[in-house]
């Protein structure tokens, strides 16, 4: 028996999964459209994930257990309040830089409309496409992470990249004067 055995994979997993809220916050604001929500459902999250730390079987699989804690922390979340979200209390996040303040406003404009017609979508679209789309999960670890069929990931994936097109490409027309092209 080794000394792992004995005392855990101490404190390294801990500043691995402590050093994860940032990924985890993120991905409670894109499912859940509330800041503070977010950020107390990621602080939810590393909590349960420090005290269930020796649960996780492979530690390559670190970032899709613990946003399954965090799909479960939300799932909880909403069975405990039975609250919509209130999508119209978004903020709007400038975009800084070396860019000009037309493009700057621009920018904005982009990801404000972006982000409308991300909040627009069912949450378990919503869900699919903020795991898969923007954080590179595969289609298995989605499903796994939701506790849903590959076929559901894959469907909800394709309905809701459908309605996003929907909604942007006529957006994208108007300022660009072009259709959008899919990219996979």
């Amino acid at each position: 028996m080794g000394i792992e055995m004995l005392f855990g994979r101490g404190p390294a997993l801990r500043r691995e999964i402590e050093g994860s809220r940032d990924m985890l916050c993120r991905m409670a604001y894109a499912w859940c459209r509330d800041a503070a929500l977010a950020d107390d459902l990621a602080q939810m999250a590393v909590e349960k994930a420090l005290r269930a730390s020796g649960q996780l079987r492979d530690a390559a699989s670190l970032k899709a257990w613990l946003l399954k804690i965090l799909a479960n922390c939300l799932r909880d979340h909403h069975r405990e309040s039975r609250d919509m979200v209130d999508v119209d209390s978004l903020e709007d996040i400038l975009v800084a830089g070396g860019e000009s303040p037309e493009e700057a406003r621009a920018s904005a404009e982009l990801v404000r409309r972006v982000r409308a017609a991300v909040a627009g979508l069912p949450l378990g679209q919503r869900q699919v496409v903020t795991l898969v789309d923007l954080e590179e999960c595969s289609y298995v670890e989605a499903g796994e992470i939701l506790e849903i069929p590959v076929g559901t990931v894959m469907s909800r994936l394709c309905r809701a990249r459908r309605a996003l097109r929907d909604v942007l490409e006529p957006v994208a027309q108007d300022a660009l004067g072009t259709r959008l092209r899919s990219v996979k």
